[in-house]
């Protein structure tokens, strides 16, 4: 089998928008924040999958603080990226905006990088495609990711854990 072909950051970048309703929300109007992980963990999926063409699945999430509440009437904007390739895993960067439909007015409410392996049709982890970084901004959050991916791996080798 040949070695899958690079792709750009542009090839998988993908946004999801969802009108918060109030079965997303607690007492006090706001979104739970598993809502918006929801969201958050479904777009990064596709753009995942929109990389590798292949199936992937969520290996780890590196952090999410809520900076602001997402409320009831308003649309949740979650946009993604690749911005890291290993041989098999790739990052994700999603940052979550909410937008009142009405005024326009956003909000950035919160950020996360996750990350997700390709799987093969046995459901054995693939490579997957490199990245083809087009400008600076591709590469300097290549770069990061590298580092994060790095800091990921040797967290994992103290915990005597499974590398994401």
């Amino acid at each position: 089998m040949s070695e899958p072909r690079p792709k750009t950051v542009q090839a998988s970048e993908v946004a999801l928008t969802q009108l918060m309703l109030p079965e997303h929300a607690n007492a006090f109007g706001n979104v739970h924040g598993g809502v918006i992980m929801k969201v958050v963990d479904e777009t990064a999926a596709i753009s995942a999958m929109r990389h590798a063409q292949r199936p992937c699945v969520t290996i780890a999430i590196d952090s999410m603080t809520f900076r602001e509440p997402v409320h009831v009437g308003e649309l949740l904007i979650c946009s993604a990226r690749v911005n890291y390739v290993g041989r098999t895993s790739i990052e994700v960067g999603v940052r979550v905006v909410a937008e009142n439909p009405i005024t326009g007015r956003r909000t950035h409410t919160n950020s996360a990088y996750l990350v997700y392996v390709a799987l093969d049709d046995n459901g054995r982890p693939c490579e997957v495609p490199s990245l083809e970084l087009v400008s600076d901004d591709d590469r300097r959050r290549h770069e990061q990711g590298r580092a994060r991916q790095e800091q990921r791996l040797l967290r994992a080798r103290v915990k005597g854990g499974k590398p994401p």
